[in-house]
């Protein structure tokens, strides 16, 4: 038997991975998911722009151990958010095939509501995909590990913007925010660790310059406009609704 594998034969991390989805469902009745239940997931494979790889991370010493920094991520992870944004996950924690929602401001205004799905979560590291219509088509990989006398905790994105609108929304100011969004996101995480202040270092780095014309096509999926197009439907009928008289 491999070290690497566990007394039935699998893969010693084998309950941290998901089990393999068709279509992404939202449990519980959970309000929000216009744009997630019933989508597939989507990996940068399947994305239209240019692939990026982005880093985010601070280290600290060792009073800071990687399960503790993992354990609070998972728990607190949409109270790290700058205030704009919002993420509805399970209350226990993120788990491997968990569902979570997303509200995000997306700039002039424009909101984003779409979710991800947890493919991984063990100890010291958990990896979020998204779905169609995201922004990105991809995976994030949130992790803490020793580093001879320090700790460093990461956040590490390897997407490609989902369509054609969206690949031009990142050349126009969307690298920025992204950036601005996790650094924010990653120095909130320090404080509540009681690590603050800490330096936020990144580092981002394109892994493949062409363009996946083949799939231009998802723009048909994008988030934002299917949100937009929702709340509008929505304000209609209460618009026409009777105003009551003076009384």
């Amino acid at each position: 038997m491999s070290e690497n594998q566990g007394s039935q034969g699998l893969p010693r991390d084998a309950a941290s991975w998901a089990t393999k989805v068709d279509r992404l469902t939202v449990e519980g009745g959970r309000s929000g998911g216009i744009n997630v239940a019933g989508r597939r997931l989507t990996g940068p494979v399947q994305g239209f722009g240019k692939m990026w790889r982005k880093t985010y991370w601070f280290e600290t010493g060792p009073q800071l151990s990687p399960e503790t920094a993992i354990a609070t991520w998972k728990k607190n992870f949409g109270e790290f958010w700058p205030k704009a944004s919002r993420f509805k996950g399970p209350l226990t924690g993120l788990g491997p095939g968990d569902v979570a929602l997303l509200d995000v401001r997306v700039g002039g205004g424009v909101r984003l509501s779409t979710g991800v799905f947890v493919l991984y979560a063990d100890e010291r590291s958990f990896t979020l995909m998204t779905p169609q219509g995201h922004m990105f088509a991809g995976w994030i990989t949130f992790s803490a590990e020793a580093r001879g006398a320090a700790t460093r905790v990461q956040a590490q994105a390897l997407i490609r913007a989902n369509d054609p609108l969206y690949e031009l929304a990142m050349g126009l100011g969307g690298h920025r925010k992204e950036d601005q969004f996790w650094i924010h996101t990653m120095t909130s995480l320090a404080s509540c660790l009681g690590v603050a202040p800490v330096a936020v270092h990144r580092r981002t780095i394109c892994v493949d310059r062409r363009r996946q014309w083949g799939n231009a096509g998802q723009v048909w999926q994008n988030s934002v406009i299917r949100t937009m197009l929702h709340s509008a439907a929505t304000a209609i009928p209460r618009a026409r609704q009777p105003r009551p008289g003076p009384r």
